[in-house]
């Protein structure tokens, strides 16, 4: 059993009496994919204050006194509990390794919605690259927008500054300009007015073919603009942003109630100032963003989380991803190569473990 205790200081010592933590309830692993918990990320730290961890778990080990990580062997197969404890206070998950030939031999179709984390391709080139591996299934990638930074088989419906509502509302009667979609590819013209209509999109845009699997990375662009000192506006937009979700979630149900949904949580941005200054200057910040970023987790995980039965689970992208080496000098949301491949990483473990029930 691995333990560890460490001091995390920030640019003064002021303890915390406690930190909040906050986990997914799984974290999905397939051998030879490494996965991680970026500690900082499950954590609520206030600028210049001092905070201290100590994580337990029978697998996998601790980098740089900052992350418990894991390239999962064949033998390590199955469930196994990892704690983290800071200040007084514990959280715990579950680290699930699923067999690396969950799915093998299957036919498979995925669909991909998102914002600009989408429409830059590379967390979807990943999932298709992790796929052409030896032991997957075949994958099928669904959508209408492939842009030029996506492979080759690699389709998606991802669009910069896309919102939940846009998918549901936007209508754009014009041609569109290049590059961009001025109209949700989910919405229809019935007697003269846009109709959100998922069946006509699965009839005319992917062969009829009803997706397995679909996936939705969104979120940020919903409730970034909200005033970080004003808890009552934070809950306001995320309020706003689920009430869109259950709008479109409905009408993919109703379209194909046996896709699975993931519902990816929002990951954790650049843990440094100066890429939000290069980006917004004084208008938001690293500390404003993370302290709605982690309010939206709590409650992306209390929302959508048990809802299985549905077929809507929680594909946890919130903790994994390097907040520093996972983003470039000059960007506060967006990462870079190494950080999106490890969101491609968290949800193709996610679809091998679906795939790996599907089995049973």
């Amino acid at each position: 059993m691995i333990r560890l205790a460490f001091t995390f200081a920030f640019l003064a010592i002021t303890h915390l009496p406690a930190a909040e933590l906050v986990l997914p309830k799984v974290i999905y692993a397939v051998p030879g994919v490494p996965v991680s918990i970026v500690f900082r990320n499950a954590a609520l730290i206030e600028p210049e204050s001092s905070i201290s961890f100590s994580c337990e778990c029978k697998i996998g080990e601790v980098i740089d006194n900052e992350r418990w990580t894991l390239t999962a062997t064949d033998n390590q197969v199955g469930d196994h509990l990892l704690k983290l404890k800071s200040n007084g206070t514990e959280e715990s998950t579950t680290i699930r390794v699923v067999p690396k030939s969950a799915g093998s031999g299957r036919k498979i179709e995925l669909l991909i919605v998102g914002d600009s984390l989408t429409n830059a391709s590379k967390y979807p080139n990943e999932i298709s690259r992790l796929f052409s591996r030896k032991d997957n299934p075949e994958l099928k990638m669904l959508g209408t927008h492939q842009p030029k930074s996506a492979a080759e088989n690699v389709f998606h419906e991802g669009y910069g500054g896309w919102t939940w509502n846009r998918f549901n509302t936007r209508w754009e009667p014009k041609e569109p300009q290049v590059g961009k979609l001025g109209s949700s590819p989910f919405l229809v013209l019935k007697d003269g007015e846009p109709s959100l209509d998922v069946h006509k999109y699965i009839e005319q845009n992917c062969d009829g073919r009803k997706p397995d699997f679909a996936t939705f990375l969104l979120g940020i662009n919903d409730c970034f603009h909200a005033d970080p000192d004003n808890p009552e506006a934070i809950t306001a937009k995320i309020d706003a942003m689920i009430s869109e979700a259950e709008t479109l979630l409905a009408a993919f149900r109703k379209a194909s109630p046996e896709t699975e949904i993931g519902i990816c949580l929002t990951p954790a941005a650049n843990d440094q100032d100066g890429a939000f200054y290069a980006n917004y200057k004084d208008r938001y910040t690293r500390w404003g963003w993370r302290r709605i970023q982690f309010e939206l987790v709590k409650r992306q995980l209390d929302h959508f989380g048990n809802r299985e039965a549905e077929n809507i689970f929680v594909v946890p992208t919130s903790v994994g991803i390097d907040p520093i080496a996972g983003y470039p000098h000059n960007n506060g949301v967006h990462p870079n190569e190494a950080g999106y491949n490890e969101i491609g990483a968290e949800i193709f473990g996610w679809l091998k473990w679906r795939l790996a029930e599907k089995a049973q």
